[in-house]
This record gives structure tokens, sequence and C-alpha cells, in this order.
């Protein structure tokens, strides 16, 4: 297959033409990808069975893993979805922005989109090329994280082209992304919050609208895992460099990295000199916003292990740590 096409474009002022021809190649039953505001997506359309196993296969992702379906209109949510008033009030309040609601799936959604379940997760990106492509196609459009499934999102076109140049069809550029961790998810199908995955959006920011968001740790075993298959991202290995991951706690020494050349990133100073291999960040925004960065350039610079900082359960320390969790393949007797 040729390499896709990469289009530059004003991330506040996109190409009408291109985004246009972007479009056209959705309707056709292509993949673009394209930025959001929290990591690039693979974007297909959401109602075409065709067109929404090509995702599957172009990333390696396996078809019971759902797919975020994105909107650039409330109206088009409860076209799909069954929408009550807690999620209208959810999608007034937060959209456009990092938070995926799931909700019980219409039959117009295809089974493959929603991974065999009866929900769908959706959600309106607040990224103007992302708004721009979804309304030019008429269409919703499912994407997941435009790499390679396993990987570390991508937060840039280079490191889109890196892993899926060579299956796709387009690839639009809007330069780095802003929040750099996936959306949260939360499901509201049970009159309940339940937070499936933390993300960009921080649960604080749910809970001073009023309400009160529960884990599925706080539920029965069975009701939980349930829950946690209408997700992405809970049940499969993400976000991993192909290098080991070790996480640094606070209250713990540094890790024993047995000679090897280690890379670095984190918020704290690491204690040993790494010769130029670490990344330092001075918030937790500006570590969510290059941590999948912060991933795939270490393992270029050929380090054997990253050691990363588990930073606090605060604020999008919550969703650094659960990517950082799921990279390292780490087993601790607490949750992420």
């Amino acid at each position: 297959m040729k390499k896709a096409v990469v289009y530059k474009l004003d991330r506040w002022n996109p190409d009408e033409k291109i985004i246009d021809q972007a479009a056209e190649e959705i309707r056709k039953g292509h993949l673009v990808a394209f930025p959001t505001e929290t990591v690039y997506g693979l974007g297909a359309n959401a109602l075409d069975e065709g067109a929404v196993k090509r995702i599957f296969l172009a990333k390696g992702r396996p078809q019971d893993n759902p797919l975020i379906v994105h909107v650039a209109t409330t109206e088009t949510a409860w076209e799909i979805a069954c929408c009550d008033d807690r999620a209208l009030r959810l999608m007034e309040a937060f959209w456009p922005g990092p938070l995926t609601l799931v909700m019980r799936a219409k039959d117009v959604v295809p089974k493959v989109t929603r991974g065999g379940l009866d929900t769908v997760a959706v959600r309106m990106p607040s990224h103007p090329v992302a708004l721009a492509l979804i309304e030019a196609s008429g269409v919703p459009i499912a994407a997941p994280s435009a790499n390679t499934s396993g990987r570390p999102s991508p937060t840039d076109a280079d490191a889109v082209y890196e892993d899926l140049g060579d299956k796709i069809e387009v690839v639009l550029d809007g330069g780095p992304t802003d929040v750099g961790v996936e959306s949260t998810v939360i499901d509201i199908t049970e009159g309940l919050a339940v937070l499936l995955r933390p993300g960009g959006l921080p649960v604080e920011a749910l809970e001073n609208f009023g309400e009160t968001v529960l884990l599925p740790e706080d539920l029965s075993r069975e009701k939980g895992a349930t829950l946690k298959k209408r997700s992405p991202g809970t049940r499969y290995r993400h976000y991993a460099p192909k290098c080991k991951v070790l996480l640094w706690k606070a209250e713990e020494d540094w890790p024993d990295v047995d000679g090897k050349r280690v890379g670095y990133m984190g918020i704290r100073r690491p204690p040993v000199d790494l010769d130029g291999d670490a990344i330092l960040f001075d918030s937790l925004e500006n570590y969510a916003r290059g941590l999948f960065m912060g991933l795939r350039y270490l393992e270029k610079r050929g380090v054997e292990a990253i050691v990363a900082d588990y930073p606090e359960k605060r604020g999008v320390g919550l969703a650094i740590r659960d990517r950082l969790y799921r990279a390292s393949l780490a087993e601790f007797d607490e949750k992420p």
C-alpha cells in the first residue's frame, strides 16, 4: 500500500479544501488520522462496518475493545446513543472536551464499533481540526488513538506516521496535542457515574459539578468487570515503549536497574546522573502533555529501561499513573 498523504494545517484556521478532501476519504470508508486535544485519533465512519474493521486491522487491535465515537453536535450523540437528562447536563458542562460518556447504544451503531457490547462510548473533541473534519464528513467518526495497538499513544503527526504511515490514507497534521493523555471515560448507564478510565478531565471537575464518581471497585466484582469492558484502555497492555518501564514511587528507593542504560521522566529530580537521558516536567499538566512523546523519545535514545516518576493521585496525575501502570506491566497491591 502507498504511504499516507500528510497535510499540515493551521489548527485555528484549517484549510477547507484539505478538510473536505479528508472528509471525502471518511465517506469512502478510508482511514484518516487527525488531532484531538488529547491525542491523535485514527478515524473512520463509525456507522460503516467495513471501515471500522479497517481500524482494527491497521492498529492490530483486539476486536472486543470498543471504540470511542466522536461527534460534532449533541444532536448526533442523541442519534446514536440513549441519552438522558444526566447525559445532557454533562454534555452541556464538559463538551467539547476530554470527557467520554458510555451510554446505551442505538441500533444504528454497528456492533464492531461497540466491541460487541450494547453500549457506545461518545465524546465531542475540542480541537478545531477534529471538529471541522467531523462536521465536513457528515457522519460520527470512530477514532481510537492513531498508533499500533499497545504502543505509546501519538501526540504529534510524526508518531502517527511512524506507526501507521503505510496502513492508512491520510494524516492531518495539526501540531502537538494539548492534553497529552486520552479522555476520561465514565459510564452513566446504571443511574451512576462510574469512572472507567481516568484521563484529561480530572475527576475533581466532575465532583465539583455535583457528580458522585464511583470506581468499578466500588461495585460488585462482577458488575465492575462488566463495566470496565465498556471502555477502551482497561484490559490490555497499552502505552508501552519497546524497553522496560519501571515506576519510581515517592516512598521507595531508586529502582535497581542492574547496570542498564536508563532514561528518566518525571517531576522529581533523579538521584543519579543519566548523561542527558532525563526529561523533567514542572507540573502534572506538562507531565501529561509530554508523557507519550517522552516515552517514544527515550526509546529512540536507545535506553534499556525507563524509570518514570509515579505521581500523586490528584488532577491529571491519576491519568498519568494509569498510563504508566499499564505501560510497566507492574503488579501492585494498590490500584493505579
